[in-house]
């Protein structure tokens, strides 16, 4: 057994569980750290190495899709291109892990298979599989940290067409992109749209391929330079990074800000805007293109895709990518025939069809013996949730940059134990209130508010949301912002040890 395994069996009792290495768990272990410093904690991830979303997608030119100086941790400088490559963001990642001490509580290779709660010990009991051995381990901790994602990293979203089996050439899901495969001189297609298809096609043209984007209906895009003139001045300038950092972290999430607001109170000339940009790149292939990058909705009402240097447009404009609009009616022996009879060929076709949505990782969660569905829990602000003790859930923001949000959930989460430490309590739970008594349930996102493929598919496995403010995630770091750090913990939604604090009030039967 190696020295590593051995570490691990050793751990039986952490007061923190963190649940994935990803850019959630590693920025929630460092706020952890920094905030609750006599706090024992262990990261358990199913991988062999950190990275999460980062280490699962390897298809051509995989990047972010948000800017990395906000993407980035607050806490740790961002010194290279805005939009950056998976490759730049797992070593800046690997940076933090190893600046900080994170590494030695990593326990790879460990697949959770159950989480109990028992109210008799106030613990998590959580069983894991552990892949260098396949011996069954067992971890107890006060408090549950799910920093996992939203998404299943080894089953894709792939859709089962008529025809496939007859197929001669190669199909892939981008999630699971084999980077051996060869594209030069290929014709490739592409199902799908959105980051990844953003992403693909013009890394795929930049490669030697002939590509074909083939999508049911128009996203928006967004060209931007791949750079950041204020930070690049301000480095001219001899400022130290960490101000740099701030400063154009600031701008930014602002000018973002204004940019969403600018979406809801003037579309028409957002739209405007963009399909201007869109036609200075790509010149006279604007005509044609046009209708395939003009959707039916406004700007951000779904999220946008960025691309730096406009690489999209450019690839169309040179004649090595093309989009066309339409729906896989099936497979041929050499291509695709679209539903409106268009014959597209290729000897490689992709699919960047999404992901499936795996609620808390699809744990099996049982709180006292019962088996937790999270579909009837109510969330409190995306972070907690009723009838499930001391666990928090980390789910971003899908319009602005993920991270923003693990930093704002870690100050919150560290408040929080060190609240129940000074109250002496074991346990806390979130529960709805007087107040709430005729409060509407309502699914856990409006449909007109964010409505993506996967997250419409299985919005039905998702916690619920009531119609006030503590009752939802309202997918806002700028409220968010100001409204987390003044959330009473003593108001009369949290009891601890089954009791409010502030009035005393026991627990409701």
């Amino acid at each position: 057994m190696s020295a590593t395994a051995r570490a691990i069996s050793e751990v039986s009792h952490v007061d923190v569980l963190i649940v994935g290495a990803g850019i959630s768990g590693i920025g929630s272990a460092y706020h952890l750290q920094e905030q609750c410093p006599g706090k024992t904690y262990a990261i358990l991830e199913m991988k062999d190495t950190f990275g999460g979303t980062w280490e699962t997608h390897k298809y051509p030119g995989v990047r972010s899709d948000s800017d990395l100086y906000t993407f980035g941790y607050r806490f740790k400088p961002w010194i290279d291109a805005p939009i950056a490559t998976s490759d730049k963001i797992l070593r800046y990642m690997g940076e933090v892990i190893e600046e900080n001490g994170i590494g030695p509580h990593i326990h790879y290779g460990h697949k959770i298979t159950r989480a109990d709660w028992d109210s008799k010990t106030n613990l998590w009991t959580l069983a894991a599989t552990r892949k260098s051995d396949g011996a069954s381990v067992t971890f107890t901790a006060n408090f549950l940290w799910m920093c996992q994602g939203y998404y299943d990293h080894e089953r894709p979203n792939m859709p089962e067409w008529p025809g496939m089996a007859e197929y001669k050439g190669t199909i892939v899901h981008a999630m699971q992109w084999d980077p051996a495969i060869e594209v030069s001189g290929k014709r490739v297609l592409v199902i799908g749209s959105g980051a990844t298809s953003a992403t693909v096609v013009p890394a795929l043209a930049r490669a030697g391929a002939q590509v074909t984007q083939l999508q049911r209906r128009p996203i928006w895009y967004i060209p931007n330079p791949n750079e950041n003139e204020l930070a690049d001045a301000l480095r001219e300038s001899g400022i130290e990074e960490e101000t740099i950092h701030r400063v154009v972290r600031a701008k930014i999430n602002h000018e973002f800000e204004g940019l969403m607001q600018r979406c809801k109170s003037e579309p028409e000339a957002v739209k405007a805007e963009l399909l201007a940009a869109a036609e200075e790149l790509l010149g006279e292939a604007y005509a044609k293109t046009a209708p395939h990058i003009t959707p039916d909705y406004n700007p951000w009402q779904e999220r946008a895709a960025f691309i730096p240097e406009g690489d999209l447009y450019q690839a169309i404009r040179d004649g090595q990518a093309s989009i066309v609009t339409d729906e896989v009616d099936r497979f041929t022996p050499t291509g695709v025939l679209t539903k409106s009879g268009q014959t597209i060929e290729a000897d490689i076709v992709i699919a960047a069809t999404g992901f499936k949505l795996l609620v808390l990782g699809g744990i099996p969660f049982a709180v006292d013996g019962r088996p937790v569905d999270w579909a009837e829990t109510i969330n409190y602000r995306g972070m907690l949730f009723t009838d499930v003790p001391n666990l928090a859930w980390v789910m971003g923001y899908f319009r602005a940059s993920w991270t923003l949000r693990v930093d704002l959930m870690g100050d919150f989460v560290c408040r929080l134990l060190n609240h129940m430490d000074a109250l002496g309590a074991k346990r806390v739970d979130v529960k709805l209130r007087p107040e709430d008594a005729d409060m509407a349930i309502l699914p856990w996102i409006e449909e007109d508010n964010f409505n993506p493929g996967y997250l419409m598919r299985d919005l039905h496995k998702m916690p619920r949301r009531g119609d006030k403010p503590e009752w939802r995630h309202n997918q806002h770091y700028w409220k968010e912002r100001e409204e987390l750090p003044l959330i009473d913990l003593d108001s009369s939604e949290f009891f601890y040890d089954g009791v409010n604090a502030r009035k005393k009030v026991a627990e409701p039967a």
